[in-house]
């Protein structure tokens, strides 16, 4: 049997990885800016991560959710305080996708409506509903076009409320700072707005920070930045730090019942394990400091180089806007500096979306391959 292909591949083979270093079968070491698309969140194989993991893992590994589990119990309540958001529910599942599919079908079951409404340039994930709600012809199957979603302009008000007031929405989707769409972000008067009206006619709002979460702009939530309160929040990427993991945070005023979600491995014991991990330590390493500060020491560097038209996103969630096309930069960047770096459907916006505990020294050497390459 072969893999069913895809995945069009760089020809490297990272064999091991530690901090910021991953290093292929030959023995050569790129420095990691993208980390597998934000998911690299504390490190490569930090050794508290991997102390944790195993010590789990000679415990229980995994049970269902027909029986109590006190390792879930324990992320919750982490989760809660670290992040301000001690008046939500969460519920595990086991990827960004995943999370966001549960939240669409939970504001479905809230409301009684069908309808979404989400953004251009948005993505939440590859399945079902989610896809839907994702603005990409090319990724979405006639079975997934059979969901009704909206998908409208960022800063257009005038269409949102056309749209919001027609009575069937079930729920507001946005990506608080968008990924792959290329680190685009709307006013926070127009958060504000959408939030209110959402509410004014009984929609609900949801916050996709599967990407921009746990930390990465700086909070520990993206929405914070805004001033807005969303019914629902959803994570993966960095909850984990590549293990598989995602959640659901649901506000206290909306009620669960018996069956209404379920996950078979979702929240499982070694899947918890890691997720407490990477709270401890951004909590102890002061990661989301980290982050807000190291913005502002990028975009100090960034602004030397005469070829980069904007900074794009905030904390560590990052794109830098040129005037061509990076495909080609990316490839040079890999092959020539050995670093890793992402690109957005934007395709002039190079992202930048590396662990939180980086440090301007790493900064330096990333602005420094950069320079050679654009030279």
């Amino acid at each position: 049997m072969e893999l069913f292909d895809v995945y069009p591949l760089y020809n490297v083979t990272p064999v091991s990885a530690k901090g910021i270093v991953v290093t292929d079968e030959k023995g050569q070491e790129y420095l990691d800016f993208y980390g597998g698309h934000a998911v690299i969140s504390i490190g490569h194989t930090h050794p508290h991560y991997v102390q944790r993991l195993k010590e789990q893992l000679d415990k229980i590994g995994f049970y269902s959710n027909a029986v109590q589990n006190p390792v879930q119990e324990a992320l919750a309540n982490k989760l809660g305080k670290l992040s301000g958001c001690e008046d939500y529910n969460l519920f595990l599942c086991n990827s960004g996708a995943e999370a966001n599919e549960n939240a669409l079908k939970l504001a479905s079951f809230q409301t009684g409506k069908s309808r979404v409404i989400a953004f251009k340039h948005g993505f939440h994930g590859r399945t079902s509903a989610a896809v839907a709600a994702t603005d990409n012809e090319k990724i979405n199957a006639p079975i997934n076009k059979q969901q009704k979603v909206t998908i409208l302009p960022f800063e257009d008000l005038a269409a949102f409320k056309n749209e919001i007031s027609k009575g069937d929405v079930c729920c507001v989707i946005i990506e608080t700072i968008q990924g792959v769409g290329g680190l685009d972000q709307p006013s926070q008067e127009f958060y504000q707005n959408i939030a209110s009206l959402s509410k004014e006619n009984g929609a609900l709002l949801i916050a996709d920070e599967v990407q921009c979460g746990y930390g990465r702009s700086g909070k520990f939530f993206a929405f914070q930045h805004y001033g807005i309160k969303p019914d629902i929040i959803t994570v993966a990427k960095g909850m984990g730090n590549g293990f598989p993991i995602g959640g659901v945070l649901i506000h206290e005023s909306i009620k669960a019942s018996y069956g209404m979600l379920g996950t078979t491995f979702g929240g499982n014991h070694l899947a918890c394990a890691a997720g407490l991990a990477v709270l401890e330590v951004i909590e102890k390493e002061n990661l989301i400091e980290n982050a807000a500060n190291l913005f502002e020491y990028f975009k100090e560097k960034a602004a030397a180089i005469p070829q980069v038209k904007r900074v794009k996103g905030m904390g560590l969630m990052l794109g830098l806007e040129f005037d061509f096309e990076v495909a080609e930069l990316r490839k040079k960047l890999i092959h020539n500096q050995h670093m890793f770096t992402g690109g957005a459907s934007d395709k002039h916006v190079l992202r930048v979306l590396p662990a939180l505990n980086i440090t301007k020294e790493n900064l330096d050497q990333f602005f420094d391959a950069l320079k050679k390459e654009l030279a």
